[in-house]
């Protein structure tokens, strides 16, 4: 675990250092929320409407139909999500490797890997369903059941991407190698996305504050809802920008993570003793 917040502001300012050089990263997490919300908007439409003709049938037969909707959902969210985190995470290699990668570039790499993409998605998304049934049916135990098995699958997973793309393994090999790999080198409790999501949330939280004290204040004073809507909207889109940098800062953690893991060398602007305190080391590799 990281010895202090300090380290986890170093860790941030380190990898924003990376985005400084090449700012176009931040553009796969854009258009991956805009695909993504265009795509779950399409699909909640005709959910809502099986939902709405089958309320009166019969529920074994209703819940598998919903099981297999909410395979499909998280199949084509997954593999949306995961594709533009390959296109980030490639152009993120290239730059720690000392090049000057494009957007362009990192779309390439992405369909590249597109077979891989889909059934790494596939994966994912069986676990989701899993997860899913684990909390909705088994009670409090089951839900955490289902809560450490998301986490543990997110831990399992976190250099897949990176692995898939410099060593092409399929995802499954992919997630083995990911769990050696954290495992034998720092340890099984990463704490790194620990940091950056919790640095994140703080930023989060102080515009939500924010956002309630100008609320009040301009309905205190203009007495107008619609200033208040322009408020909330202001919030709402100062959030997904945090989230936007949010999304780049961990790829390109992940990169470097991946790098030093694989080569044991350290990415330009990161410290390997930044590196290494992300995580909890238990032993050496041989």
């Amino acid at each position: 675990m990281f010895n202090s917040w300090g380290r986890s502001w170093q860790l941030v300012k380190a990898s924003w250092a990376v985005l400084q050089a090449d700012r176009e990263l931040l553009l796969f997490p854009v258009i991956s929320g805009i695909i993504t919300i265009l795509i779950s908007v399409v699909m909640f439409i005709p959910a809502i409407t099986w939902a709405l003709f089958t309320s009166g049938g019969d529920g074994e037969v209703t819940q598998i139909f919903g099981m297999i909707g909410t395979f499909i959902f998280y199949l084509v969210t997954y593999t949306i999500t995961i594709y533009f985190n390959t296109a980030l995470i490639g152009a993120a290699m290239i730059r720690l490797d000392g090049g000057d990668p494009t957007v362009q570039d990192g779309i390439k790499i992405a369909n590249s890997h597109l077979g891989n993409i889909v059934a790494f998605a596939a994966m994912s998304a069986t676990v989701g369903v899993i997860v899913r049934m684990l909390q909705e049916r088994g009670g409090i135990i089951g839900s955490i059941i289902g809560s450490l098995g998301g986490f543990a699958w997110n831990v399992a997973t976190f250099l897949v991407i990176p692995i898939m793309i410099v060593e092409g393994l399929s995802p499954w090999d992919a997630v083995k190698n990911s769990t050696a790999m954290l495992r034998e080198t720092w340890g099984e409790q990463l704490t790194g996305s620990w940091s950056i999501g919790g640095i994140f949330f703080l930023f989060y939280f102080l515009v939500l504050i924010l956002a309630i004290a100008l609320g009040f204040a301009a309905f205190a004073l203009t007495e107008s809802v619609a200033t208040v809507i322009a408020v909330v909207i202001f919030a709402v889109l100062v959030m997904v920008m945090i989230g936007v940098v949010q999304g780049a800062l961990s790829g390109v953690y992940q990169a470097a993570i991946y790098r030093y893991a694989a080569t044991g060398s350290t990415p330009d602007n990161f410290d390997v003793d930044l590196i290494q305190g992300a995580f909890k080391q238990k032993r050496k590799r041989g």
